[in-house]
């Protein structure tokens, strides 16, 4: 193997890590997990819910860079997929305290004509980004 294959795996891996590490900083500065515990009234095992958060952020870069095969059949994938869509469920609860930050910020800077556009231009971004990564 060559040095400089050893060294673009240290990097993607180091570079992984990083947004692993952003990825649950973010969800947890957005109060996502205190809502769960509280609404599951497992309050108790919060650093458990923020440890297995990081563990899945980390595997699920190790898997996506080094296109590793998960052999779970298809109870597995069903799981897998009940997982995907608590995690989906997540992010639109914390895009609603997002739009809901939107509102007051631009309340308070004044924003009077033109947030409509605004926001439509971020979900428009978002779809083209999602459109080019899919179809790329």
């Amino acid at each position: 193997m060559s040095l400089g294959l050893i060294i673009t795996g240290i990097t993607g891996l180091c570079g992984g890590a990083v947004v692993a590490a952003a990825l649950s900083a973010f969800i947890i500065g957005l109060g996502i997990i205190p809502r769960y515990a509280g609404i599951t009234h497992t309050g108790r095992h919060i650093l458990l819910y923020e440890d297995f958060l990081v563990l899945g952020c980390i595997l699920g870069n190790l898997v996506s860079v080094y296109s590793l095969k998960v052999p779970v059949g298809s109870l597995g994938t069903g799981f897998t997929g009940l997982f995907f869509g608590i995690f989906l469920g997540s992010w639109i609860i914390a895009l609603g305290e997002v739009v809901n930050a939107f509102a007051i910020a631009a309340r308070r800077l004044g924003i009077h004509k033109g947030a409509v556009l605004i926001i439509i231009s971020i979900a428009a971004g978002k779809i083209l980004g999602s459109l080019l990564q899919l179809c790329a």
